[in-house]
């Protein structure tokens, strides 16, 4: 992914699948032009900042 689609994710009321590794996350916010910081759909408490050229838009979430 590139900066400019994190960022039209972000600002987006619609909801994306975005995933990192192959696992669904949420991006919280992006911390420069190449990292973010995500945390697991299913995890709140565990936020990691990652490369964003790592993150991979899966499909629109209906």
């Amino acid at each position: 992914m590139d900066y400019q689609r994190a960022q039209e994710i972000i600002a987006s009321p619609q909801e994306f699948e975005v995933t990192y590794n192959g696992v669904s996350v949420w991006i919280d916010k992006l911390a420069n032009e190449k990292t973010a910081t995500v945390h697991l759909r299913r995890s709140l408490e565990e936020r990691s900042e990652v490369d964003i050229a790592e993150l991979k838009e899966a499909k629109t979430l209906q």
